[in-house]
C-alpha cells in the first residue's frame, strides 16, 4: 500500500510528526525479487540504497540475500536459507526487528517480479526522498518556532541536510577507460584553448597558469597582516570584471563598500588613495576618475561587504548569480573571518569551510579565491619568506586548494630593502602545473599591484 503525506495537527501540542511517505507494495515486491534473483543486489547497488526500505523486515531480507548470494552462484535463494540467516542474526542480537517468519517468507517469494525490480527500486527511492523532505520540513518548523532559534546554526544545519537529501548514486559516475580514451587522443593533437580561463591581471602569472584561473579551482592567497592581500585580491577582481567583463562576486568581511570602492577607483584612475580619503584630489585626478567611471560602472562586479558571511549564505548568492548573471569568479576576504560550521575544534571548523568552498567551486564550475591569514612562522625565521606550511589553523586549506599563492614583500620587514616597492607572488602549490615566484610591483599609494613592466 502507498502512504501519502498527511500533516496532522494537535491544537494543544502543535504540529505533530507527519506520516512518512512510503510504498510498501514496492518494498514487498523488491524484497521478493532479490530472493528470486540474488544478482539484483549488485545490479541495483548503483541506484538503490537498502536504507530506503521503510519496513525493516524487508531491509533485513535484502541484507540476508546480500550475505548469502556468494553461496548461491545461480538461481534463487530459497526462503528457508533466508529464514536460517535471519534467525542466526536475531540470536546474535544483531537485529532489533522481529524478522518475517518462514511462512511469511514463503508467501513473500511468490510476489517476485525480478524483471521489474529496477522500476520498484526507483519507486522506493522516490518515496524515501519525499520522506526526507517531509522530515526536513518538520524539523524546520520546530527549529523556527523554538525560542532558542539561532539563524546561523539552524539555517546551516537545515542547508546541510537539504544538500544531502538526494544521495549520489554509488558507482554511477564511474566510466570505462575505453570510453574516455578517444577524448584523450583528441587532446593529444589539439592545442588547448584558454577560452574558459579568467585572466589574473599579471602576465607572468597568466603564463604560469596557462591563461589564468580555471573553472572548479579553489585558489588560496596567503599572507601575513599588512602585506596587501586585500589589495591583490581586489586586483584579481578588477582584472576579471573591469578589464574582461567576467561576472565576479567580491565578498569582504574586512573592508566596507566605501573602502573597496575607493581602492578600485584609485587603482583604475591612478589617484593617490590618501588624496581621495582627504578629499583633495586635483583636477587631473578628477579627469582620470571621470574617464574610469564608465568602465567601472559597466563592470559585472558584485560587492558583498556584510561582516557576516556563512557558507550557506554564500552558496545561496552564488546559485542566484550563476543563474541570473553568469557568475564565474568568487573572491572571499578572508577565510578565517567567515562564520564556520560548528565542529569539535577550530581546525575542524576551518577544514569544513575550505572543503565547502572547494565543493562550491566544483559544483558550479566557477573559480573561488579565498584569502587566508598565515601564522607567525615567517616572523620567527631569519628568512622571512612564507611557506605553504604557514597557512593558519588547518592543513585542510592546503589539501583542498588547487593553487596556493603566498604574498611577500621584503619592505614590509625592512623599509630600506633594495627591493622596496616589489612583491613576490610565491606559487607554492599548483595542482597539475609548475610552481614559481612571480615578481610584481606594489603601488600602495594607488592601492594596486601591477606587472613590473608597467611600474
Amino acid at each position: 500500500m502507498t502512504t501519502d503525506i498527511d500533516w496532522a495537527t494537535d491544537e494543544e501540542t502543535g504540529p505533530a510528526i507527519p506520516p512518512m511517505p512510503a510504498d510498501l507494495d514496492a518494498e514487498h515486491i523488491l524484497a521478493a525479487s532479490v530472493m528470486a534473483r540474488p544478482d539484483l543486489v549488485d545490479e541495483l547497488a548503483a541506484e538503490f540504497d537498502p536504507a530506503d526500505f521503510t519496513d525493516d523486515r524487508y531491509r533485513w531480507v535484502w541484507y540476508a540475500v546480500e550475505e548469502l548470494r556468494t553461496s548461491f552462484t545461480a538461481g534463487e535463494i530459497r526462503f528457508v536459507a533466508v529464514d536460517r540467516q535471519l534467525q542466526a542474526w536475531r540470536a546474535e542480537g544483531r537485529m532489533a526487528t522481529v524478522p518475517l517468519t518462514q511462512p511469511q517468507l514463503a508467501s513473500l517469494a511468490q510476489a517476485a517480479q525480478p524483471g521489474s525490480a529496477a522500476w520498484y527500486a526507483e519507486r522506493i527511492t522516490k518515496k524515501a526522498i519525499a520522506a526526507r523532505i517531509v522530515a526536513l520540513g518538520h524539523d524546520a518548523r520546530l527549529r523556527g518556532s523554538s525560542p532558542a532559534f539561532d539563524p546561523d546554526a539552524d539555517v546551516a544545519a537545515l542547508q546541510e541536510v537539504l544538500d544531502g537529501i538526494i544521495r549520489p548514486a554509488q558507482g554511477s559516475t564511474a566510466i570505462p577507460i575505453g570510453d574516455l580514451l578517444g577524448a584523450a587522443l583528441e587532446r593529444a593533437v589539439t592545442k588547448p584553448t584558454n577560452a574558459d580561463r579568467i585572466p589574473t591581471g599579471f602576465m607572468d602569472l597568466d603564463s604560469l597558469l596557462t591563461g589564468g584561473w580555471a573553472p572548479g579551482q579553489l585558489v588560496v592567497i596567503g599572507a601575513r597582516p599588512a602585506m596587501g592581500k586585500s589589495t591583490v585580491a581586489t586586483g584579481f577582481g578588477r582584472a576579471a570584471a573591469i578589464k574582461h567583463q567576467i561576472t565576479t562576486l567580491f565578498a569582504s568581511l574586512e573592508m566596507g563598500e566605501d573602502e573597496i570602492t575607493n581602492g578600485i577607483l584609485c587603482a583604475e584612475a591612478k589617484i593617490p588613495l590618501h588624496h581621495l580619503k582627504q578629499g583633495i584630489v586635483d583636477d587631473h585626478g578628477l579627469a582620470r576618475a571621470a574617464d574610469a567611471a564608465p568602465r567601472i560602472t559597466a563592470a559585472p562586479l558584485h560587492i558583498d561587504a556584510s561582516s557576516h558571511v556563512t557558507l550557506p549564505g554564500l552558496r545561496a548568492q552564488v546559485r542566484h548569480l550563476v543563474r541570473t548573471a553568469g557568475l564565474r569568479l568568487v573572491i572571499v576576504d578572508y577565510l578565517q573571518l567567515m562564520q564556520a560550521p560548528r565542529a569539535e575544534n577550530r581546525q575542524a571548523e576551518v577544514a569544513k569551510l575550505s572543503r565547502g568552498l572547494k565543493l562550491l567551486a566544483k559544483e558550479f564550475g566557477i573559480t573561488v579565491i579565498i584569502l587566508a591569514q598565515l601564522n607567525r612562522g615567517p616572523e620567527q625565521r631569519t628568512e622571512k619568506r612564507p611557506q605553504v606550511s604557514d597557512l593558519r589553523e588547518s592543513g585542510a586549506i592546503e589539501q583542498d586548494a588547487d593553487i596556493v599563492i603566498l604574498l611577500h614583500r621584503e619592505d614590509a620587514y625592512d623599509k630600506e630593502s633594495p627591493r622596496a616597492g616589489e612583491a613576490d607572488l610565491i606559487v607554492g602549490k599548483h595542482r597539475g602545473g609548475p610552481t614559481a615566484t612571480i615578481t610584481v610591483a606594489f603601488q600602495g599609494h594607488y592601492a594596486r599591484f601591477v606587472d613590473m613592466a608597467v611600474a
